[in-house]
């Protein structure tokens, strides 16, 4: 016997969804798609900028829990391209004991590779 049979707010309910498997995701779009192409490539490049400097990866304050997340260069890889094969994001749980000095924000990949790219560009003229 079920006591919660027939009630809307059964905490149960969504064990019995078929609809929560990753088979029911809705595809990317053409743009989400093409941003999740960007970000890979980005990603390469500030791999490949950061890791001899002994960056372990980044680090993602995650909007639904609050915490933040650190990724090495190869997991944050493989969720883009799962998030392009599956369209959603793989479940996530907190890296165990992380050093926060070893990742780095993406807007701080992103500024160092842009300087990089400025320095060059200013060696070149």
């Amino acid at each position: 016997m079920d006591p919660f049979a027939g009630d809307p707010a059964d905490p149960t309910r969504a064990l019995d969804n078929t609809e929560l498997d990753s088979a029911s995701a809705m595809p990317l779009s053409p743009a989400e798609r093409q941003d999740v192409l960007d970000d890979l490539a980005d990603l390469e490049v500030y791999e490949a900028l950061l890791a001899p400097k002994g960056y372990l990866g980044l680090v993602v304050e995650c909007e639904d829990c609050q915490i933040p997340h650190y990724f090495g260069w190869s997991l944050f890889r493989a969720n883009l391209r799962h998030l392009l094969e599956a369209g959603e994001s793989r479940v996530h749980e907190p890296a165990y004991n992380p050093n926060p000095a070893h990742y780095v924000i993406w807007e701080y990949a992103r500024g160092y590779a842009d300087g990089i790219q400025d320095a060059a560009a200013d060696s070149d003229e």
